[in-house]
């Protein structure tokens, strides 16, 4: 691992690739290997990194929250007409 964070724009990822590169900036993080300006960069990408995914699951949950509605509507409706 280089010790650097990617230059890719956080908003840009999906979940999947914010996470797998939350992991790796974990990982860089815990050897130790770092100098102190590395060490400053990978902390403020996996901050951002950590928020995207958070991002992400709050957009799913609200999802599953409208279809979970949307469902309960349906079938308040096709009760109704009997």
């Amino acid at each position: 691992m280089d010790a650097m964070p990617s230059t890719t724009e956080v908003s840009e990822l999906s979940y999947e690739q914010a996470r797998d590169e939350l992991v790796q900036v974990v990982g860089e993080l815990e050897q130790g290997s770092a100098t102190l300006e590395q060490s400053l960069a990978l902390w403020e990408r996996g901050e951002a990194l950590a928020a995207r995914c958070e991002e992400w699951l709050i957009g799913a949950k609200a999802r599953l929250e409208a279809a979970r509605a949307g469902s309960s509507l349906a079938a308040a409706d096709d009760s109704g007409d009997r």
